[in-house]
């Protein structure tokens, strides 16, 4: 069911909310992207003004499989740190790679940086006023700048001594190479040129190091119509394939710097830069040809997969929601369905020294699955099967079975140090969330075999990492242990609510995964399913763990993530009271430290109300007017100086969005179960899933 009389006119949808830009706005710099390579502009269509951008977004070129290593002189591993031992609940010894007292040492240091993702090029243009002198960014008058959305085009239009110039900037979809045209008088007057400009890597959010030109090579050789830069940066080495205008001449600046210059009498600069980390062969091809390929991928993403149109509704905040919704599809689809889990912070700057955190994993890429675009999520998970081997040595190492999932980890599946990374568990049911997702889709023995391993491995994991306490006669969880909401001491926390939660649900799932394949219930993981504690329950309400009764009278605890409701939000609730919930909730509406949140506990607020029946309460939710929860022009959702852009909102949003509309197991029958019926919202939709 879906309230569709006839096909949506999705061109609409998606273009009424293209972006436009009227100034030159650094709290909005626009991206193009292909969901491993990502360019990010300012108002010029190209990386004219980095340092403008310094205090708020950076404008990267990065991809999935850039990464640099700063040299490791030392010898540190984390498999040779000195782990710190905690005692668990019955004194058992547990080595886990802790900072105490968070002290920074080069150790801690180098290990948490690297590797870290690299900037792979800046590419600006030079603009000179007729006396030589170069541009500042108030020369620029007439900006009007357009991400299309339903082409993946951004369209920047200037002016700069009172001369139009016009850009169009475009992410091939084919590889990993931004394309760049430009109209204007200025390139006839050689008072617009574009230089490449290659830096140093480090773990700072700017990914670039531009302090450093004698510790890193770049060589250009020239080619015919197709000319290549090879670039080295200690043991890290990566090309790029360019292609300009036949009539652009080139020249070396300085050190790592390149300047394309006009030499003909034509008005129009072309510049085409592939990236790849292996030298490539053969000529790129024409920016015509990158351009009609990238409109034909584009339009193809968005004719394809899920959409939501609200246009019919009386509620006034409907083209808000929708903006949201339609603006997020576009960002996680050129930031985050690479083959390695996102950052952050995506492919647009470093965000926790560029590596990615496995617990957010879910809230960048789950969401695809819903919007019948599973294949972008499926990218990735085949490195949970990669670092298998690892995982399986850290739980070993602590003494456990199966295999025990890194928080704060790089595409090898190392740990990084922390006071709180390595105690976190959350996200050790996720891959057999991803399983269960791809198997609603596919239903097929291969889906089974290929995931088997990974879900399997996982729940031995959950069965041993959970204790038996005889005092209670249950299985408990921690401590030692970090729950989601993160202020709680991970030496004395045990049971909380949501992580017990998902643990039931996750080992249930496993032994369905069990049976499907003619294989018996796992008699361990029965009697943790039949041990494990209840999620504790104080006055009628949740507690957030068993070891806060004072959670509801304590203000310190109403801070961080209310993760409580995620019991019954995105993961089914298995075992929770929905009257006990809806007082939690209840509580939490009226006393939650709001600022102190972040951006993906709105999209977790709202699944658990639609799954409470207050589809109002939902819409609430994902529009509730609080710092941590605004959407800028572009889509990004700032948290904080040094993080101003949360791609875990957007992909919680949208996952949220899909369950309110398609509806989830055992959801109400009837359109759009999560938004209100109360004739104010219209809600039509197309090729969405049902969430579990």
């Amino acid at each position: 069911m879906n309230g569709l009389a006839v096909p949506l006119d999705r061109l609409a949808l998606v273009s009424r909310h293209n972006v436009v830009l009227t100034n030159f706005d650094t709290a909005n710099p626009l991206s193009i992207g292909n969901g491993q390579f990502c360019f990010t502009v300012d108002a010029t269509g190209l990386q004219t003004f980095p340092a403008a951008f310094a205090h708020t977004t950076p404008l990267g070129t990065l991809s999935d499989w850039g990464w640099h290593t700063i040299p490791n002189t030392n010898g540190w591993d984390i498999d040779h740190f000195q782990f710190t031992q905690y005692t668990n609940l019955y004194g058992r010894a547990v080595p886990y790679a802790d900072v105490p007292h968070n002290q920074q040492t080069p150790e801690i240091k180098w290990l948490r940086a690297n590797p870290h993702r690299l900037h792979l090029g800046q590419i600006g243009f030079v603009l000179t006023h007729a006396d030589g002198s170069p541009a500042q960014t108030n020369d620029l008058t007439g900006i009007v700048q357009k991400l299309d959305l339903w082409n993946g085009e951004i369209f920047s239009h200037f002016q700069f001594d009172g001369v139009p110039v016009s850009v169009e900037t475009i992410c091939d979809s084919q590889r990993d190479a931004m394309a760049v045209r430009i109209v204007s008088p200025l390139v006839k007057q050689r008072q617009l040129a574009i230089q490449i400009h290659f830096p140093y890597g480090t773990g700072d959010t700017t990914t670039a190091d531009w302090s450093r030109p004698d510790q890193h090579e770049t060589v250009f050789e020239r080619g015919i119509l197709t000319h290549r830069f090879t670039r080295k940066l200690d043991n890290d080495r990566y090309s790029v394939q360019a292609r300009w205008t036949a009539t652009a001449a080139i020249q070396k600046t300085a050190l790592h710097n390149y300047r394309i210059t006009p030499s003909g009498d034509e008005s129009v600069l072309e510049l085409l830069c592939a990236f790849s980390p292996r030298p490539a062969s053969g000529d790129l091809p024409m920016f015509d040809d990158v351009l009609t390929a990238t409109h034909k991928s584009w339009n193809k993403f968005w004719q394809t997969g899920g959409a939501i149109d609200l246009s019919g509704s009386q509620d006034p905040r409907w083209f808000e929601l929708e903006r949201r919704i339609v603006l997020s599809q576009y960002l996680t689809a050129i930031q985050s369905a690479g083959e390695n889990p996102p950052p952050e912070t995506g492919l647009t700057y470093n965000s926790w020294e560029g590596k990615f955190h496995l617990e957010m994993h879910w809230w960048h890429e789950a969401h695809f699955a819903l919007w019948n675009r599973l294949p972008l999520l499926e990218k990735s998970l085949d490195y949970y099967r990669k670092i298998l081997p690892r995982a399986g040595g850290t739980a070993q190492k602590q003494g456990y079975a199966g295999a025990r999932w890194p928080k704060m980890t790089g595409p090898a599946g190392a740990e990084s140090p922390s006071p709180v990374g390595p105690f976190l568990v959350w996200q050790e049911p996720h891959p057999i969330f991803y399983a269960e997702l791809c198997w609603r889709e596919h239903h097929d023995p291969a889906t089974l075999k290929k995931f088997q391993e990974v879900v399997f491995q996982t729940a031995d994991f959950l069965a041993s990492y959970a204790t038996w306490e005889t005092n209670t006669s249950h299985y408990v969880l921690g401590p030692v242990l970090q729950c989601a909401q993160e202020i709680f001491p991970k030496d004395k926390t045990f049971n909380p609510t949501f992580e017990l939660t998902y643990w039931r649900w996750a080992l249930e799932t496993a032994q369905q995964w069990r049976m499907r394949l003619s294989l018996p219930r796992d008699p361990k993981w029965d009697a943790v399913l039949r041990g494990l504690a209840r999620p504790p329950v104080a006055d009628g309400k949740y507690l957030f763990a068993e070891t806060t009764p004072d959670c509801y009278t304590n203000p310190k605890w109403n801070a961080d993530h209310p993760a409580v409701v995620g019991a019954l939000s995105f993961v089914p609730g298995a075992g929770i009271d929905a009257a006990t919930m809806r007082n939690t909730l209840d509580w939490i509406w009226q006393n939650w430290n709001w600022p102190d949140t972040w951006g993906w506990d709105y999209p977790m607020l709202a699944m658990t109300a639609a799954r409470l029946g207050e589809p109002g309460r939902a819409i609430d939710a994902l529009l509730l007017d609080t710092p941590k929860n605004h959407y800028a022009l572009n889509g990004q959702v700032y948290q904080r100086p040094g993080l101003t852009i949360y791609l875990p909102a957007n992909g919680g949003l949208l996952y949220a969005a899909a369950l309110m509309a398609a509806g989830w197991d055992g959801a109400p029958s009837r359109n759009a179960p999560g938004f209100p019926a109360d004739g104010r919202w219209s809600v039509h939709w197309e090729n969405l899933r049902t969430a579990p």
